[in-house]
């Protein structure tokens, strides 16, 4: 009888699931698009055809501008409704209205910067045009909204029958609002500048914090003070030790504020006709980002009266952001310009609502903000603003550590300017002819900073825009570690003109190239940075263009899928001079048998990170058990502030430069330790955490095992069966040093994540545009039902592309579904 009900009530409950996951299905599958539909709608002028190619990509095509812009708004949210939707609540700093308290630190952050507000007072600077185009974007976003709640759509996207997230109208704001966000995620140096501080605090040494925080690729001009100098009395370390500042990030999302060396980067490289074998223009890129499913791109032919534009978009933003034309192809990379500056405000001992300038007290400006948290009550926070910008909470980014008793941080930014026309900017750029009305064009953009690389038809060229600093030559840090607030000498003094930005224009090689790279020689205050993203990229990117005297679209898509890390080729024969082949005879399976192993296998390596080789995998596990044993004794729990790899400075320490060699020796002990006796060391801890991970025999290791691409989904991809279904995770060649650039997370239990890598990727050939090429990480979808959700992710990790044409007969002949939409 029990077996007899047992049986029963298991049969109930996989019933029970049955009609569950049919009803989650059905209500899921309501939401996915029909790409093939007549539809009418009263704010669109004339007629639209939006044509899908066999990828997806749509092909818009309409009487007029306006309708065009409609038509991007409606595709960008019949695809990734979810992922705007999120953009907006992150740049409104509304997280937690979804999320709950989980979110509650990011937020906050996002309050006090304030980029919603800065957003709105910018809509009336835009251009006449560019201000068009943004509203008619955002009637063709609700015109969707519309099309959702009229047809009984599921509400848009499967997540939204998860969270209560009602889609308010979009508006041109929003769009402005997620332009500014990307300009501040890629604004690195507000890290830079804690860390460095950080570091001070611990080395008295300042020779000892360059080098392991060293300029790339060399230091110009005089070194700053020391951090702790700047104050009176001088600011101590006791009491003051940083605390494993990765944790501290950890409160706020990492997309939102990538940590230090995930803010940006990309490569970018062209060739003049007198370089090409087609004897036109060549141009690739491919911007890098954080990974994740749905991607941040999503790709777009814009059929515009100027002419078509065809590259990659992001949802929420009606622009082309990196692509090409008949006549012109744009490619952008971070610059890493310093941009950022962190201010220590003295306050007044007896007001505490006053802060010392170099002009006397000033009370603070502040106003209220209210975050309404899911299932909790609402938390008041109080603003505040000093002349330099939003003063910062000490109890986040381990400001706490840096900040004496007394002040208070505040951050300055390029970007919190009212006045920005980037956007406009950026919608001239799509509409340029050739360079010149390109350069032209890009003038009033402020932020991002971005190296963009530009060819027309017969030039190439080279500029850094964005706005940059002036500083004063006197300032007390250089804008390398925060500065006191209420010295003249280390204020702003407006920016630097467009014209001092770095240029290039068709250099005699015929070739131009950045990979994060320094791009000027100039001593500071016009150095544009101290902290590049970018040593050794650009090192094999040299390599591969002097072996080519012709290159080909094929050649540039080889150096893009290039895995060969430059930095293995130097520090591998730096490191193991000593050790190869010394090992002597022992049992197999032993330690010192399978150190043997690996060295032999090393030796023969020519730095390629296959993600099918164990090579990479053994260089990699030894690199970063040899750079912890060298910064753990002197630097204690902030070495987990440098959990990659940084090539300059083992470098330095392994061809003792000026000394630097003192970092193999263990200051706690008695014995002077040698670099040979370190790299002995962190082979055998490498070997063991091998062991422990992945296998006891070297030779079957493969770098794949452990250098998988994580495309996780933002929201639900850490639900453990959700994710199971949702998440891409793929193993993947290249590394942190590679031209296939795919950085680790550095941090356990898997530092070899791939985590960051190109999000796009393009090359352009202007001799015969159509036979250009591109692609994204996942697919255009974010619909996890989707056939198009992760079509792309395949492709991706082979280095493939798919045809990036501006003709429509071709996007029409092997259309999966046309939109036709007409006025109402």
């Amino acid at each position: 009888m029990v077996f007899r009900w047992m049986v029963r009530l298991t049969v109930l409950v996989l019933i029970a699931i049955l009609c569950a996951g049919t009803l989650i299905y059905y209500l899921a599958a309501q939401s996915l698009p029909n790409y093939a539909q007549n539809l009418q709608f009263s704010q669109a002028q004339g007629s639209i055809e939006i044509i899908r190619d066999t990828a997806n990509v749509p092909h818009i095509k309409a009487e007029n501008d306006h309708d065009i812009f409609f038509a991007l708004g409606f595709v960008h949210a019949q695809d990734r409704l979810w992922h705007m939707a999120m953009l907006r609540r992150t740049a409104q700093g509304r997280l937690s209205e979804v999320f709950g308290a989980r979110s509650l630190e990011t937020d906050k952050l996002m309050r006090r910067l304030d980029l919603y507000s800065y957003a709105a007072d910018s809509l009336q600077y835009q251009t006449a045009q560019a201000q068009a185009a943004l509203s008619a974007y955002a009637a063709g976003v609700n015109a969707r909204i519309e099309h959702i709640n009229r047809a009984a759509l599921g509400r848009g996207a499967p997540e939204m029958f998860l969270f209560d997230s009602p889609f308010a109208a979009w508006q041109p704001i929003d769009s402005l609002a997620l332009l500014k966000l990307i300009g501040f995620q890629q604004s690195g140096h507000l890290k830079e500048e804690i860390l460095r501080a950080q570091v001070s605090l611990i080395l008295e040494d300042s020779d000892h914090v360059e080098e392991i925080l060293p300029d790339a690729p060399f230091h110009i001009g005089a070194k700053p003070r020391s951090y702790s100098s700047l104050f009176t009395p001088p600011l101590s370390p006791t009491g003051q030790r940083p605390t494993d500042s990765a944790q501290d990030w950890a409160a706020i999302s990492d997309w939102v504020l990538p940590k230090r060396g995930f803010a940006g980067a990309s490569n970018a490289f062209a060739a003049a006709p007198s370089r090409s074998a087609n004897q036109g223009t060549l141009l690739a890129n491919d911007p890098h980002g954080a990974l994740s499913v749905p991607g941040q791109w999503y790709l777009a032919h814009l059929e515009l009266q100027s002419g078509g534009v065809i590259g990659g978009s992001i949802p929420g933003i009606p622009l082309i952001l990196t692509g090409r034309s008949d006549r012109l192809g744009w490619a952008i990379t971070a610059s890493f310009a310093d941009d950022q500056d962190i201010y220590m405000e003295q306050l007044d001992p007896a007001r505490s609502d006053y802060y010392k300038t170099p002009t006397g007290f000033r009370r603070f400006s502040t106003r209220a903000s209210i975050i309404n948290i899911k299932d909790q009550k609402p938390v008041t926070m109080t603003l505040r603003a000093t002349t330099h910008g939003p003063v910062f909470s000490q109890t986040q980014l381990n400001l706490a550590s840096v900040t004496p008793k007394g002040f208070v941080p505040a951050l300055a930014w390029t970007g919190f300017n009212a006045k920005d026309k980037t956007f406009s900017a950026k919608f001239e750029l799509m509409q340029a002819q050739n360079i010149d009305q390109a350069l032209a064009a890009l003038e009033p953009q402020i932020t991002p900073s971005e190296n963009i690389i530009m060819v027309d038809q017969t030039r190439i060229v080279q500029k850094t825009v964005g706005a940059l600093p002036r500083r004063n030559t006197a300032h007390q840090t250089q804008g390398r570690m925060p500065s006191l607030g209420h010295l003249s000498e280390n204020q702003w003094r407006g920016m630097l003109s467009y014209a001092q930005n770095p240029e290039n224009k068709t250099p005699e090689e015929g070739i131009l190239g950045n990979t994060n790279n320094k791009v000027t020689a100039a001593a500071f205050p016009n150095h544009i940075s101290f902290s590049w993203g970018d040593s050794q990229r650009i090192q094999r990117w040299n390599r591969l263009m002097q072996a080519r005297e012709i290159h080909t679209k094929d050649s540039f898509i080889e150096a893009q899928s290039d895995s060969v890390s430059f930095a293995a080729q130097t520090l591998l024969p730096l490191i193991a001079s000593d050790l190869w082949y010394t090992g002597q005879s022992a049992p197999n399976g032993s330690l010192e048998q399978r150190k043997k192993d690996a060295l032999d296998l090393l030796a023969s390596w020519n730095g390629d990170m296959n993600q099918h080789d164990p090579q990479p995998l053994i260089y990699a596990a030894w690199m970063r058990a040899l750079q912890r044993r060298l910064i753990q004794d002197e630097l204690g729990d902030l070495s987990q502030a440098f959990p990659a790899l940084e090539p300059l400075f083992i470098e330095r320490v392994f061809r003792d430069i000026d000394g630097a060699s003192h970092w193999c020796d263990i200051v706690q002990t008695q014995p002077i330790e040698t670099c040979a006796v370190m790299a002995k060391m962190a082979l055998e801890d490498a070997l063991i955490w091998l062991q422990e991970h992945y296998g006891r025999d070297p030779s079957r290791l493969e770098w794949g095992m452990a250098h998988r691409a994580q495309h996780l989904h933002p929201t639900l991809g850490h639900i453990p069966l959700i994710g199971y279904f949702l998440n891409i995770i793929q193993p993947t060649s290249g590394g942190d040093h590679t031209l296939q650039r795919g950085k680790t997370s550095g941090h356990p239990p898997h530092p070899f994540h791939n985590i960051h890598a190109a999000t796009y990727r393009g090359v352009y050939d202007l001799a015969d545009p159509n036979s250009s090429v591109f692609i994204t990480t996942t697919g255009q979808s974010g619909h996890f039902l989707s056939q198009y959700y992760d079509n792309f992710s395949a492709l991706w990790r082979n280095q493939d592309y798919i045809p990036m044409s501006l003709d429509l007969e071709l996007a029409r002949a092997g259309a999966i579904g046309i939109t036709h939409i007409r006025p109402n």
